[in-house]
């Protein structure tokens, strides 16, 4: 336990500190009229995006199962907005997790639905999105996983964007294990092997096959601290198989605590899609909070 207070000092510090900052002001009577209400809400989703990327830095699977809330629990949420007068459409999404975690053992399940009409009444969104997670810890260092994704896009088939994917899934199993488990330092890998699925708008319509091959994941997550106003995250994942395109990504993170009112996050991601245009991809991130 110890370790794990150490370890994660600094991105709770950055957590606390993004609390202030990230405070919704409220509305005076009249917002809505004027403007304020939208530019409010536009203000509020950039803020969010910012804590995420502060989020996503502190890993919550680093330490394994210690710390997780056990039992069963999970949220969802619904959304739907439709609008007369000068635009006519309608979207509608819904979304829910539910997780399970009882001892060594702990899973989840996602799954996200969008649909969309245009001012036409046509559809313009028509996605579902399922994602699974588990982990089996077998002692502090070797854990197994499974982890699976489904994409599927209702308005890709044989006419209609026939080269795209229409359906992509994965699921995968495999062996973790955490190489260094210090207190500024924890390094795990992980790789297993799956069934990968992939089928374009052509392949819908019968004018292909569809793609079911044996697919590989692996995965690194790097964190050091170097003392207690900066730390280091490096994370990496790869997605092959024979037919379909290869996948790799990589992220480098560097997080400063500047002040007690300051922290800042420095980003690099990298993205290699094999058989595109432009094959690699980067991005380079700053995210900035300020309390007072």
């Amino acid at each position: 336990m110890k370790k794990i207070t150490l370890l994660t000092s600094t991105a709770a510090m950055l957590a606390v500190l993004s609390v202030p900052a990230l405070a919704q002001t409220e509305r005076a009577t009249g917002a809505t009229a004027v403007g304020v209400t939208q530019i409010d809400d536009r203000i509020t989703d950039i803020e969010d995006a910012v804590r995420d990327d502060f989020d996503r830095s502190a890993d919550s699977d680093r330490f394994g199962p210690a710390d997780r809330r056990t039992g069963l629990f999970g949220t969802m949420s619904l959304s739907y907005t439709g609008r007369t007068g000068n635009t006519e459409n309608q979207d509608l999404a819904i979304a829910g997790r539910v997780n399970y975690n009882q001892g060594q053992f702990a899973q989840s399940v996602g799954v996200s639905i969008e649909y969309g009409e245009n001012d036409d009444g046509d559809r313009d969104t028509e996605e579902t999105q399922a994602i699974y997670d588990a982990q089996y810890y077998f002692n502090d260092q070797l854990y197994g996983f499974a982890l699976g994704s489904l994409k599927v896009d209702g308005l890709v088939d044989g006419t209609n964007r026939p080269d795209d994917l229409r359906r992509d899934g994965f699921l995968g199993f495999g062996p973790g294990y955490r190489i260094i488990n210090t207190q500024d330092t924890a390094w795990r890998v992980q790789a297993g092997v799956g069934i990968r699925y992939q089928q374009t708008g052509a392949a819908f319509a019968g004018d292909e096959g569809s793609v079911t091959e044996t697919g590989y994941i692996a995965s690194s997550r790097l964190y050091h601290r170097f003392n207690d106003m900066v730390f280091l995250t490096n994370d990496t994942d790869y997605l092959g198989s024979s037919d379909a395109n290869d996948r790799i990504t990589n992220e480098l993170g560097v997080n400063f605590r500047v002040s007690d009112q300051l922290a800042t996050r420095v980003s690099y991601r990298t993205e290699y899609v094999e058989n595109r245009d432009t094959r690699t991809d980067n991005r380079l991130g700053v995210a900035v909070v300020y309390g007072f």
